[in-house]
């Protein structure tokens, strides 16, 4: 422990502390993930963690379980519904924290990230504290696709990916730390919500003039996808609900998020015309020139400071971040209209 570490813990009032982990199919990153919880700077016996898991089929429970010989404050909760979101509400049930944090099995937090939320907690007045994430790769494609999506071009102006060295007031943090009044006072995660969870919430905190502080001192690593597959998928997921979350709090959108399903639906239309009318071909020809010309501009910019040998894969990973997310938010826009007027025509 260094002496920055020491002065935090004397200073700040040592509040009881309960970490979430909702988990599922995490074998791989798990003992990284729990073993940075378990060696927090911050006292042992005013930590309590729950394991929530959504019915691993891989080896995540025995290694969980491996954990709990040496350490009594481990519980492992069952998840059936197997989400996120339901895995916090169960874990909430339990939880006697002052202060609860959540931390995925994806991720990996400094050891002296629960001081420094209590700390920002207690002495800033605030109700949900974070950090930025440096997100990374083990592999040369996971840290090319760790590379695009840390930069403005492949998730806009998300401030805990892209701003390191500012402390400030924003919509949503990674991994957060809520005063259980805030909890509280907003409710319980929306188990609806298979993705976005935690900007749904937020936004509901906020709502409520909760606010949530992002600073640079608190930091935390995130383990990219590996496959391009996996990065679809998941960025698919993330415009597919968050249309259902735009639906239940519209004004929580921000401009960047519409620009991908724009870019999407202009270029299906473009297509429909170009097969109705020849020269359709031109206009469309045109639109994916512009878009491919400036991808190639932004991914040489970013390989010319981060490595030349991610170059040849940063135009794909551009390209697949936002047609992804733009495919998933129009198939979340067909799918939730569609089963919102079925509820209304079953509701006359």
């Amino acid at each position: 422990m260094d002496n920055n570490s020491t002065n935090d813990l004397d200073l700040i009032r040592k509040s009881f502390v309960s970490i979430i982990m909702p988990v599922r199919n995490e074998e791989a990153y798990i003992t990284r993930s729990l073993g940075a919880v378990l060696s927090q700077d911050y006292p042992k016996d005013l930590i309590e963690v729950y394991v929530v898991d959504g019915m691993s089929v891989d080896q995540t429970r025995r290694i969980v379980t491996g954990f709990q010989s040496d350490h009594p404050n481990v519980k492992l909760l069952d998840n059936p519904g197997k989400i996120v979101s339901k895995g916090l509400n169960i874990a909430l049930n339990y939880a006697k924290g002052e202060i609860i944090i959540r931390v995925d099995g994806h991720c990996e937090i400094a050891p002296d990230y629960v001081s420094k939320c209590v700390k920002y907690i207690n002495q800033d007045q605030v109700d949900c504290v974070g950090g930025p994430i440096a997100t990374v790769g083990e592999t040369h494609l996971a840290k090319a696709i760790a590379t695009a999506m840390s930069s403005r071009f492949g998730v806009g102006n998300s401030a805990f990916r892209t701003i390191k060295d500012k402390s400030m007031l924003v919509d949503t943090v990674p991994f957060p730390a809520y005063k259980r009044e805030a909890i509280e006072k907003t409710g319980r995660f929306d188990e609806e919500l298979v993705r976005n969870q935690d900007d749904e919430y937020n936004y509901r905190l906020r709502k409520l003039n909760g606010k949530i502080l992002l600073s640079p001192d608190i930091r935390s690593k995130y383990y990219s996808r590996s496959t391009l597959l996996s990065l679809w998928r998941q960025y698919f997921q993330y415009g597919y609900w968050k249309v259902r979350v735009l639906q239940k709090h519209p004004r929580q959108m921000s401009l960047r998020q519409f620009i991908p399903p724009v870019f999407v639906s202009a270029l299906i239309t473009l297509t429909l015309i170009a097969i109705a009318i020849p020269k359709g071909w031109v206009l469309l020809a045109l639109v994916l020139g512009i878009y491919g010309f400036v991808n190639l501009i932004v991914s040489a910019s970013l390989a010319s400071k981060c490595g030349w040998q991610y170059f040849p894969v940063l135009p794909i990973i551009y390209g697949l971040l936002h047609l992804s997310y733009g495919s998933g938010f129009l198939a979340g826009l067909l799918k939730f209209s569609i089963k919102n007027k079925v509820v209304q025509v079953r509701g006359v």
